[in-house]
Order: structure tokens, then sequence, then C-alpha cells
């Protein structure tokens, strides 16, 4: 007898009426009109099931954290950053976990199982390591939780950054991070990427960098990246985050530096709700979008995903850990509204986060991971319109989850040209 049986599910390529299996939290078998009895069926009622969505940018150590000690009355990064600094004092073991086990759970309802978070090691007594590793451990059951060293307040400009970051490394830390063009100079942000390449190397982890989240079109740290990621041989094992310099160079520069990632293996994580929040501050009009260049990337054979990056801290008043809010915005921030690249946009929080963290056994093909989400959607484009209810969320085999279906829900066709609305009353 299977432990699960989900009946008549459309998958994110398109196919419908299929049946998935599960036994021993795995999939078993998918398929049309699979006919072994289980201890537990749901019917899916040819509504979409997705695998997990995948947060590839988070920063759960301030998560939830808005307005203490104040609020951030510029919007900018730079004060973000301030007010982090000031609240470092007074932060405790105990409330970064709370707020992040808080987090979790609003992650959990919203079928985002799968998190890259950074956490600040630019405090010595890494309290925020401490708490989140702690929170690794508790949530395990639920969610993957994957956690980047994060020299927040620069790895040569703070001076115990690298002795910090390699005691957190040694505490279970999975991933090497860096904030390059938050150094000093150019120079000492160049100097920063090697060091921590180098350290990555060393060590046989990935790195995920922070990279020239700035309006400014010189800040050209992905290309020292791109460079050090060829030199050290760690291609497929590095991220350059937000990239926001791109949105101001040159076309000429971009069409030199694009094959230079290309050829390095780079992943790409575009943070669309904080990218469009954030930057252009400091201009009047016209106004810079900040975002870098998706499309361009995903044409160039880049793997790009979405992050969430913030929630209700200094940066980011906002937010509800919602993937599927990050991809409509992230469509909108780059006009990516063709039939293809919505779906693009779908992938850019699912199955790209995935290859960002490294993940085994995600997708929904017999061997993974039985984990995947119920939505209230016909394809993941009405999934991108609707933004639906989580019907059912599923974690090796276990409904952790679950949401009420939406009365009243009507999607006119079954393609993905189809438009979708809801009745009510006037």
């Amino acid at each position: 007898m299977l432990d699960m049986l989900v009946r008549n599910a459309t998958l994110p390529d398109g196919r419908k009426g299929i049946d998935i299996a599960v036994e021993n939290g795995k999939i078993s078998a998918i398929g049309e009109s699979i006919q072994t009895p289980a201890k537990q069926q749901i019917d899916a009622a040819g509504c979409l099931v997705t695998p997990p969505f995948v947060d590839s940018h988070f920063h759960m150590d301030s998560a939830l954290s808005l307005g203490q000690p104040r609020l951030n009355q510029s919007g900018t990064l730079l004060e973000g950053i301030q007010i982090w600094g000031e609240l470092k004092p007074d932060l405790t073991v105990e409330a970064i976990k709370q707020r992040a086990l808080q987090m979790c759970r609003w992650s959990i309802a919203r079928g985002t199982l799968c998190i890259r978070s950074h956490v600040d090691i630019c405090d010595d007594r890494l309290l925020a390591v401490q708490a989140l590793l702690e929170v690794r451990e508790e949530m395990k059951p639920y969610l993957d939780l994957q956690l980047v060293a994060f020299p927040q307040d620069g790895f040569l400009r703070y001076g115990r950054s690298r002795e910090n970051l390699l005691r957190a490394l040694d505490m279970g830390v999975d991933v090497v991070g860096g904030i390059p063009h938050f150094e000093r100079t150019m120079d000492e942000g160049a100097s920063a990427v090697r060091q921590l390449c180098e350290i990555a190397e060393q060590r046989g982890l990935q790195v995920d960098m922070h990279c020239d989240e700035s309006d400014d079109p010189h800040s050209r740290h992905i290309e020292t990246l791109a460079f050090e990621t060829q030199r050290l041989g760690l291609q497929g094992r590095v991220t350059g985050s937000h990239l926001t310099s791109m949105h101001s160079m040159d076309n000429y520069y971009v069409s030199k530096l694009l094959p230079l990632m290309r050829e390095a293996g780079l992943h790409v994580v575009a943070n669309p709700l904080i990218n469009i929040t954030l930057q252009g501050r400091h201009d009047s009009y016209p106004k810079r979008r900040g975002m870098t260049r998706v499309p361009e990337l995903i044409q160039a054979g880049i793997n790009v995903a979405f992050g969430h990056d913030c929630v209700m801290d200094p940066w980011y008043s906002l937010g509800s850990h919602d993937m599927l809010e990050v991809a409509n915005m992230g469509l909108h921030v780059a006009q990516m509204t063709g039939l293809e690249q919505m779906r693009q946009a779908f992938a850019a929080v699912t199955e790209n986060g995935a290859r960002v963290l490294g993940l085994e056994g995600y997708g929904l093909d017999v061997g993974c991971h039985a984990d995947f989400v119920v939505l209230q959607a016909q394809s993941p484009v009405e999934a991108l319109q609707l933004k639906p209810n989580r019907l059912f969320v599923v974690r090796r085999g276990q409904v952790i989850a679950r949401t009420p279906a939406q009365e009243n829900f009507v999607s006119l066709g079954a393609g993905e040209e189809s438009l979708s609305f809801s009745t009510g009353r006037f």
C-alpha cells in the first residue's frame, strides 16, 4: 500500500490527469491512472502540483525586526545597514530564533520549503549564526535551510570578519558569502572576492556573493567573481546575487560581461521586491528600476533565480514570504510578459532556485523527495496571475500545511492563454 496518492494533477510542464504515488518519503511512480491503494489520497481535481518554492536569497536573522530600533526613513541600502548595526548590540539568540521560527511558519504555509539565508558574521558573538543553526535543525523535518556566512560590514572593512567567517563555517554554516561593493575601495572589493573564493575552494564549499548591489555602473565586482571562479575551478558552485549595477551599465560592457559569466558557470539571483525598492533612490526622473538584466542573462544561458531577500526588516517594510509575489514583481520589472517569459519567472522561484542551492532530490520525478505544493490554479502562468491558495503543502510525503479552496473560483479554459477570475457578489 502506498503512503500517499495524489490523483488528477496538472504538472508545470502541462501534463494533465497525472497521478503521483509516494512511498517512504519519495515519489515512487508518476503517470496516469495509478491503481495501487494508498493510506492517504489527495484529489488535486486538475489543480497545479509543483515542486516547492525556493527562496534563493533571504536574510532570516533580520526578518520581522521592522522598527527595531527605528524605521528606515531614506529607504536606502546604506541606512538599512546602519539600522541593523544599531540593533546588533541588543540582539539575543532567543530573539533571533523566535523571529526566524515565526518566519519559517509563514514560509511553510506559502509552500516555500527551500531557503538560502545569509547570516551576518560581523558580530563577534556570532549570535545570529548560533540561532539560525538551531533553527535549521529544528525545522529540518519541514524545510531545507541553507546558511551563508555573510560579512555584512565588509570582509576587509570589518577587522574580525575573516576570523568570524571561519568560525561560522567551522560551526556548520554551508556557504561562503561576501559584499565587495561595501569595502572601502574597488581594489579592496576585488581582494575580498579573491580571498573569499579561495576559502571556498580550500573547504570545498559554494560561494554566494552580494555583488554590485549599487546604482553605480562602475561597480564591476561580478567580473572579478567570474574570473576567480574560473581561476579556482569553482564553476557551477558560485552565485552572484543582486547585480543591480548591471541595470546601469552600458550595453557594450554588458556584451563583454555576459559571456564571461556564462563561461564561469555562474548562477545569478535577482531580488525583485527589494531591488525595485532600494535602487534608484538618488534619481529624480527618469528613475531607474534597478533590477539586474534578467531576460538578457537568461538569453545568454545563465541560470537565473529570484529571492525574496527581506521581510519586514530595516531594508523592506513589507512581505509575507510568498515567492509567487516575488515572481510576479520580477516579470513586471523585467517586462517578461510573454508566455514563455512568464514560465521562466515561475522557474526562477522553483527549479532554477534548486540549481542555485545545489539541491538533490528536488522535482517531480520518480526517486525525488515527495515535496510538493498543490495550488488552486491550472498552470504556472495562472498561478502568477492569481497568487492562489496553497491547498496542500507536502513534505516527504506528509501534509504539513493546507488552506481551504477559494470559493467561487472560476478558471476560464485549460490553457495558459486563459484568463482566470473569482466571481463574487457586488
